[in-house]
């Protein structure tokens, strides 16, 4: 079966989805979009008031800062995947329960798996918290104290290069977080520029040019 296929799947078991009680109150179920092939997933927190409206992620002005600042790595928003950790809207806009995000887990780790990025970018606290301490068995201590540097993890049974930096909402009014997640984002630049090397050093060596 191939991706896009399983892609739908998902997405239909996502729309009628009643794991958690954030079911009773969504408009929308948000499961996420992007490059099936790519070998970037941005994960984000939760749906807000204009994802839970449009079923799509990081449409607002959040949304409009991560375009940006994919596109400041080299990359165009519709060459990675974009997903959150929950996948309906928390009434109000609260900040996602634990038990919400253990329940959507199931769609996360089928949505992880089945694009197979070799870097995953966390945004937010919950989105660090589910991928280094409930897939990586590393303690989670927070974005203030884990960003600034790559990590290589083992999730969903292979090892990932993996970013923690802040959810870029917390960016829009605060031009100190701005400045670190361009930092941040530097760090992937310069990982992608090095894998990028690498696999057209490799072709080279394998006789298939550059």
């Amino acid at each position: 079966m191939d991706k896009e296929v399983l892609w739908g799947n998902i997405k239909s078991e996502i729309a009628t989805c009643r794991r958690c009680e954030l079911h009773k109150s969504r408009t929308k179920a948000v499961p996420g979009e992007g490059n099936l092939y790519s070998r970037v997933v941005f994960l984000g927190e939760a749906p807000g008031r204009s994802e839970d409206e449009e079923g799509r992620p990081f449409v607002g002005a959040a949304g409009r800062l991560l375009t940006k600042l994919i596109e400041s790595v080299g990359l165009k928003r519709e060459e990675v995947f974009i997903t959150n950790v929950v996948k309906c809207r928390p009434p109000g806009n609260r900040e996602p329960k634990v038990e919400e995000i253990s329940a959507c887990s199931y769609f996360t780790d089928a949505i992880i798996s089945l694009v197979n990025p070799m870097l995953v970018v966390t945004l937010g606290n919950y989105a660090g918290y589910y991928v280094f301490e409930m897939k990586g068995g590393v303690r989670w201590l927070g974005v203030g104290r884990m960003r600034g540097r790559l990590y290589k993890l083992e999730v969903l049974g292979q090892e990932r290069a993996v970013v923690p930096t802040y959810h870029p909402a917390a960016a829009l009014y605060n031009p100190q977080v701005l400045s670190i997640l361009q930092k941040d984002f530097t760090l992937i630049r310069d990982y992608l520029q090095s894998s990028w090397r690498r696999e057209g050093l490799l072709r080279f060596l394998q006789g298939g040019g550059l």
